[in-house]
């Protein structure tokens, strides 16, 4: 018969979203008065592993942060153990420390790791797996990008500030009949643009999965105006891209597990729109704020599922996996299958289908 895991190390890797401090809750909840299991919080993601910096976590720490945006344990979407910069000789040179890490949690006396994070931190935690450390995973991203669970928390919140953001922009459109560009965030998937547009009434949506060009962008806003209509909304997802071009990347973090860093699209598409059709356009970036703030209810109680479901995997010793929601489920999936490809749109699926036939155009 299996020992009863008695110690459990948890991170929060990656980009900070709504939904972290939730998690952790749950994990330490359910840990100690389901388990009487210990929780050790590492600090500020993969930097705190790879450097030891961990604190215990007791139900007093938790206590009052459910609805808190953020990461008590703070986080870091830089320092990848394989990928982890050091100074010799008086240069950064890249060096594998994920020995290291095997080091310091032995050193714990921690049994598992839950890593909470999305599509690079789990793959950090996959490869850790690899190596024989006891992980398991918690999908975390604003972007909605893993392909192995229906919906991340993260997701809603950062699609309700979206959307609150555009029926803010169609009154001031429409006062002063410009067109409003607006850049959201995604990275390499369009699920923020196309629901928060789908939601608020957006007359253009641009996204990664569907390649656009200036000429029909402009068509649209023009057989609007044409129309009666003298204001447009556009909605850009950040990792949107005229056909023939690539994405437009603002800066590159060599030390990240995902060193992309993409932005300035919508500033791009809002002077091609001005210069092509003279109707005043201005831009607005959304940028951080779709991450901060509290975590919506949906967010909230997915949030808290995952993280109970992810201790009930730990006291089965059943390391390696995922959890996920199947609605109405939450199941495990290997973490091999959950970090295999990001969940993309589908140009002809039933979203898109729908924001078509209400007349909203894509700009292909």
């Amino acid at each position: 018969m299996a020992l009863q895991v008695k110690k459990i190390a948890l991170l929060t890797g990656g980009g900070d979203c709504p939904g972290l401090n939730a998690v952790i809750r749950a994990v330490v909840k359910t840990a100690i008065r389901r388990y009487d299991m210990e929780v050790i919080g590492i600090e500020d993601g993969f930097s705190g592993l790879i450097q030891g910096r961990y604190r215990s976590l007791s139900l007093a720490d938790v206590s009052g942060i459910l609805p808190r945006g953020g990461t008590i344990l703070g986080t870091t979407n830089r320092d990848n153990p394989f990928h982890y910069p050091v100074v010799e000789g008086g240069k950064k040179v890249w060096r594998d420390v994920s020995d290291q890490v095997l080091a310091n949690l032995a050193a714990l006396g921690a049994e598992v790791l839950i890593v909470v994070g999305g599509d690079g931190s789990l793959k950090i935690g996959k490869e850790l797996f690899a190596k024989g450390l006891p992980v398991i995973g918690i999908p975390k991203t604003i972007d909605n990008d893993l392909l192995s669970t229906d919906i991340t928390f993260g997701f809603d919140t950062a699609l309700v500030t979206a959307t609150e953001a555009i029926d803010k922009l169609h009154t001031t459109a429409e006062s002063h009949h410009r067109v409003m560009v607006l850049e959201v965030m995604g990275r390499y998937a369009g699920w923020i643009a196309l629901e928060a547009g789908l939601a608020g009434g957006a007359d253009v949506i641009l996204i990664p999965e569907i390649p656009f060009t200036y000429e029909r962008v402009c068509a649209k806003i023009l057989e609007r105006r044409d129309a009666g209509k003298k204001f447009s909304i556009v909605v850009v997802a950040e990792g949107a891209r005229p056909q023939g071009e690539e994405m437009v990347v603002q800066r590159y973090i060599p030390e990240s597990a995902d060193p992309v860093r993409l932005g300035g699209i919508g500033q791009r598409v809002g002077e091609e729109i001005e210069a092509r059709t003279g109707i005043e356009t201005r831009v607005t970036v959304l940028g951080h704020l779709q991450r901060g703030g509290s975590p919506t209810p949906f967010d909230r109680i997915l949030a808290t599922r995952f993280g109970a479901a992810a201790v009930r995997l730990a006291a089965e010793r059943r390391f390696g996996y995922m959890v996920a929601l199947h609605t109405p489920r939450i199941e495990p999936v290997p973490l091999e299958e959950a970090v295999r490809e990001l969940k993309r749109v589908s140009p002809e699926g039933e979203l898109v289908r729908t924001a078509r036939d209400i007349g909203i155009g894509f700009g292909d």
